[in-house]
């Protein structure tokens, strides 16, 4: 690595490396990258699954230094006063850490994408074009607290042929190094540039201006982190990226959905886990069930102690039913990610309310309708303007995993180039290939 990677040991006050130039710093890690990617773009899948096998193999046999670092970043973290969350993000355990090795497995057992040639035609010249699947060449990462972060990028970047730099947060800094150490000795034993996979390993927070303005060596920058590092990064890269700004997802209610589906679904979208990006924002709920639906799903709420924000109609309706926890929404909650046990519930008159609020309101993430009805359910298909929509099933599915690619490098409710969970194949590109008898074109 271009990152020091010879240090043995973690010392028990390590914050970082300290350098004196941090942009020729930055340069150099990303040049070294660059100079990886031609390697990786051309590795075989046996070397790819070899340094993932070595990965998931140091991970297990390393774990007790991987805690011992992690508890370092963890108290200086809290002597630094981290909130709860953060803490608990930036926290491993052995579970995590098993967890960490056993997703690495399962990104080696995937079907490496790159080189694959489909949609091979004939053309009335001769020739056949079809196109192949490549990597985009060199990924920078940017993203805070969760060092597993640091190996569950750092796989996928690698079974997909791509070189990548990583940048974590700063309280992270212990666990990412020694991370980042163990990724290289696999990338050796494997035979492939120890240089595919670097961290940015000083906490000097100009590293990150000078990494997303390197477009000659990074490809495309993946930011995982807070509105505040997404905005940030929006308005000075010069880098392209794969980003998702806000999840504010929505679960809309039809008229015709069926009622225990409708609870469970709304339920599951709110309170199994409140603070990811496809955790529901917004209930909606369609006029004429909204009578009946809303005190049974108000009751489910207060019993987890979700506050709920509401509309006028919505809050007299939960009020009459004796629901607590009830404030008057603003307009402001229809715009918010709340990330917390809160919720924004609005009545609208029928699937044309639901459709147009989400458009206006939501973050183009995940939005979800509960019906029974085909024609709305393909309405809100098509017209619902996001990366993922969902017929009768929760918003929390919106993920690599669930949706089969194996794991996910984050979510993306851009356009171009991915759209919705990425995973290997969002890491490539395709490029088209000829093939010819010698063919030569005419006037």
């Amino acid at each position: 690595m271009n990152a020091p990677s010879t240090t043995s040991a973690v010392a028990p006050d390590l914050a970082g490396a300290v350098h004196a130039d941090v942009g020729a710093y930055v340069r150099r890690v990303c040049v070294a990258a660059r100079a990886a990617s031609v390697p990786m773009g051309r590795a075989s899948s046996k070397s790819k699954n070899h340094a993932l096998a070595e990965l998931a193999r140091g991970l297990r046999q390393r774990c007790d230094e991987i805690l011992a670092a992690n508890a370092t970043d963890v108290a200086r973290a809290r002597a630094a006063g981290l909130d709860s969350a953060a803490l608990d993000r930036l926290a491993l355990s052995v579970k995590s850490v098993e967890a960490m090795a056993a997703g690495v497995n399962q990104i080696a057992r995937l079907t490496d994408p790159i080189g694959e040639i489909s949609d091979v035609r004939p053309m009335p010249s001769g020739i056949q074009v079809g196109r192949m699947r490549v990597p985009l060449g060199v990924i920078g990462i940017i993203y805070e607290s969760r060092p597993n972060v640091t190996v569950d990028a750092a796989a996928l970047c690698l079974k997909s042929g791509n070189a990548t730099v990583l940048r974590g947060g700063s309280e992270a800094i212990a666990s990412n190094q020694l991370l980042a150490r163990i990724i290289a000795d696999a990338l050796g034993a494997a035979g492939l540039p120890r240089e595919a996979v670097q961290l940015i390993d000083t906490t000097d927070r100009a590293a990150v201006g000078h990494m997303i303005t390197l477009p000659d060596y990074i490809d495309v920058i993946v930011p995982r982190g807070g509105r505040s590092l997404i905005e940030r990064l929006m308005r000075e890269s010069r880098v392209p990226m794969i980003k998702h700004l806000d999840g504010i997802c929505h679960v809309y209610v039809d008229d015709d959905a069926d009622t225990a589906m409708a609870l469970r679904i709304a339920d599951n979208a709110k309170t199994q886990r409140y603070g990811t990006c496809n955790t529901m924002e917004t209930l909606l709920v369609a006029r004429s069930v909204a009578g009946a639906f809303l005190p049974a799903i108000g009751r489910i709420y207060a019993g987890k102690g979700v506050e709920l924000r509401c509309c006028a109609e919505s809050l007299a309706i939960l009020a009459g039913a004796g629901i607590p926890g009830l404030t008057p929404a603003t307009d402001a909650d229809w715009d918010t990610e709340y990330l917390a046990p809160i919720l924004a519930i609005r009545v609208v008159q029928d699937l044309d309310g639901a459709i147009a609020h989400i458009n206006t309101h939501g973050s183009q993430h995940t939005d979800a309708i509960v019906t029974s009805h085909h024609g709305r359910a393909m309405r809100f298909v098509r017209e619902v303007d996001s990366a993922s929509v969902m017929v009768n099933a929760s918003t929390r599915f919106a993920d690599g995993f669930e949706y089969g690619l194996g794991a996910e490098i984050g979510i993306s409710n851009d356009k171009l180039h991915a759209r919705g969970p990425v995973g290997l194949e969002g890491l490539t590109s395709l490029k088209y290939v000829v093939f010819g008898n010698g063919e030569v074109r005419g006037d």
